[in-house]
């Protein structure tokens, strides 16, 4: 039983093939295509609409040698938004689920947010681990614990998408099951746990949307420090 729980993060595979690149690709084939109805087609003016409030959200605390960023953090938005919400559908896959996958997400963008700041202010960007004022006893052990929080950061924003949707997805099988377990003898318990299904569905619809913007939220928050 404990086994078949965890069996819905286990990679899908076909004749021994792992289908999570078709997993991860299948978002992108959900957004409407260019086309010569493109200004006057009701859902790309509502996708466009999205696209621009996510930009300018995630742009607002930036200056303009952030925006150039604003290509690839909304393409993240976007792309772990929709996989995090088709992850809810039934009979599906959440490649976020997967710490290696959020791990190789994280890593690279933060270390490109931390390189950027070392070449345009080193100064600025090593004078984070001291803060102004230390006591000269707890340099050391100061500039320690800020490097050891600094390289920690791409394993918090990795375990923190991994570690909520894993838990969204184990509740919402652990109530289901007992759901179906207890309608036989108990209906009206059976109901009122089809209720809290049903408001935990609602509230992990919430969560997929939240952690997919404070993924690149916090990314963004990185770069202002290294811009």
């Amino acid at each position: 039983m404990n086994l078949s729980f965890f069996d819905q993060f286990s990679s899908p595979s076909f004749l021994g093939i792992p289908l999570v690149l078709i997993a991860m690709t299948f978002p992108a084939l959900l957004l409407p295509s260019l086309d010569n109805r493109w200004i006057t087609n009701r859902l790309s003016t509502l996708q466009l609409w999205f696209i621009n409030l996510v930009t300018k959200q995630l742009m607002m605390p930036l200056d303009k040698k952030g925006h150039k960023w604003a290509l690839i953090l909304t393409s993240l938005m976007i792309f772990l938004l929709l996989i995090n919400l088709l992850g809810l559908l039934p009979y599906t896959f959440t490649p976020t689920t997967q710490l290696s996958m959020n791990l190789a997400l994280a890593f690279p963008l933060w270390l490109a947010t931390l390189l950027t700041g070392l070449r345009n202010q080193p100064s600025v960007s090593l004078g984070h681990l001291l803060p102004e004022g230390t006591p000269t006893p707890l340099i050391p052990a100061l500039i320690l614990i800020e490097t050891t929080s600094l390289l920690i950061r791409p394993l918090a924003l990795g375990v923190r998408l991994t570690a909520n949707l894993t838990a969204g997805h184990l509740l919402i099988q652990l109530i289901s099951t007992a759901t179906a377990a207890l309608f036989p003898t108990m209906p009206a318990i059976s109901l009122l746990t089809l209720l809290i299904l049903l408001l935990l569905t609602i509230l992990e619809v919430a969560v997929a949307m939240i952690q997919a913007y404070v993924f690149v939220l916090l990314l963004s928050l990185y770069l202002q420090e290294n811009i």
